[in-house]
């Protein structure tokens, strides 16, 4: 592998004020998206959808990276222009995502395992030679009171985020490494702090025992926060420090990048902890730039503005492009609510 592109994506990704765009939705998962704007989820109707996005005046200032789905790699613009040559030209380095999705994990009801696995390296040469220069694998850690998750499916969840990560470094990609504790469910936000370090420590483990190179990826956790039917939520400045506290704990300071997912977030509150993450590294206390890599944060203005009308494609870039300068701001800690009134 070549570990001086590897290290040289992953900082560029993240160099900055920048973060990654999330385009990355399965066709079933976008189709619920297009649903609640009531249009049809063709193939057609997908490739428009992302080229207004990968089109919009000014989003390079903000994004450093940005995530494809299998489609939508081999797709391009009405022009005829690839969708990877077109970000590549703009600055904007594109990525796949290339898991096959969170199945039941056998004799473990209520937990998950990411599957994907067989036939990667075949996957990932096609990829890189499409233009993709980094890659992106979640595994889903479902979480209750007591029982889940499991130390079982937490163990294999990040044996294989560590084994795709090899892969991507041995074929030239770096790997975004996603293990994601979910928000559903009542646990408060102790709870969720327990079970990120768990998991958190299991991963690093894992990427330790399989000489992933740290310096050539990038990590993508979820924000210690407590659950959406947890009756007492943390406030803005508990989950920053819960989330910074778990980080600086278990994230070794080699890693250049943490991008976090939103998670189910609206798009306020996921800028708001950005933002607050941030403001308190005014003394250099973060060893990695602290990020972004939203989807749905990102994109619910997007969809409610363009309702899948051509004449709507300017309103929806321009909601693209303020999502994308708050998150910048937040980047910087330098983001406040007044900056949220549509201008």
């Amino acid at each position: 592998m070549n570990t001086d592109e590897l290290r040289s994506v992953a900082k560029t990704i993240v160099a900055g004020n920048k973060g990654v765009l999330a385009a990355d939705e399965s066709n079933s998962t976008i189709k619920k998206r297009f649903d609640s704007i009531q249009v049809e989820s063709t193939e057609e109707n997908r490739r428009r959808y992302r080229e207004l996005m990968f089109t919009a005046d000014g989003i390079e200032q903000y994004l450093g990276g940005l995530i494809l789905f299998d489609e939508t790699l081999r797709q391009g613009t009405r022009d005829g222009v690839a969708f990877a040559k077109l970000l590549a030209s703009r600055g904007i380095i594109p990525g796949i995502k290339v898991d096959k999705g969170a199945k039941a994990l056998a004799l473990h009801p209520g937990e998950k395992i990411t599957e994907g696995l067989d036939g990667l390296r075949q996957r990932l040469t096609e990829y890189r030679q499409l233009g993709a220069r980094f890659a992106k694998w979640r595994a889903v850690i479902e979480i209750d009171l007591q029982d889940l998750p499991t130390s079982c499916a937490m163990r294999a969840n990040a044996h294989a985020l560590a084994r795709y990560a090899a892969l991507c470094q041995e074929q030239g990609l770096v790997p975004i490494v996603e293990p994601e504790v979910l928000m559903d469910g009542s646990h408060d936000i102790q709870r969720c702090e327990e079970v990120t370090s768990r998991m958190l420590a299991a991963v690093f483990e894992e990427l330790d025992a399989q000489g992933v190179l740290l310096q050539g990826m990038l990590l993508k956790p979820n924000m210690v926060i407590a659950g959406m039917q947890c009756a007492r939520q943390a406030s803005v400045r508990q989950v920053a420090e819960a989330t910074m506290r778990t980080l600086r704990r278990y994230v070794p300071a080699a890693v250049p990048g943490v991008v976090f997912l939103s998670g189910g977030q609206s798009p306020e509150d996921a800028t708001d902890h950005l933002n607050a993450m941030n403001a308190m590294n005014a003394m250099g206390a973060h060893p990695w730039q602290v990020s972004f890599s939203y989807g749905r944060a990102l994109q619910a203005p997007v969809l409610a503005a363009w309702k899948g009308q051509e004449a709507n494609v300017r309103a929806a870039q321009h909601a693209l492009l303020q999502r994308c300068r708050l998150n910048a701001l937040a980047r910087e800690g330098k983001y406040d609510h007044t900056l949220e009134i549509p201008g």
